[in-house]
């Protein structure tokens, strides 16, 4: 989970990633994420959770959440993506974001 370093030149763009995330939710119903399982199976403990502010999807016009996490000792953030209420069974999903450049 380290972040890109993007050289000039290169058309960096963001990359969205859905992840599966373990989470708790205090009696309150605060949702507390506590650990990711990445696509190839690897899981990474959340060591502990920062900052929390709502966020939206400008160009999907969701609403969200993101969360400023600390993994193996270095700060990411994760995203919360609500899903429309026309879906009652399906709450939301996680995901990340990545810069890639066209290269790569």
């Amino acid at each position: 989970m380290k972040n890109s370093v993007v050289s000039a030149g290169k058309n960096p763009h963001v990359v969205r990633t859905y992840v599966k995330v373990s989470t708790v939710f205090d009696t309150s119903g605060f949702m507390q994420p506590s650990s990711i399982t990445w696509r190839d199976g690897r899981v990474f403990k959340i060591d502990s959770v920062r900052d929390f502010r709502p966020a939206c999807t400008i160009k999907r016009g969701m609403n969200g959440d993101c969360y400023t996490i600390v993994v193996k000792g270095e700060e990411k953030l994760l995203f919360f993506e609500r899903i429309s209420e026309f879906f009652p069974s399906r709450f939301g999903r996680w995901f990340v974001e990545s810069i890639k450049t066209e290269d790569g």
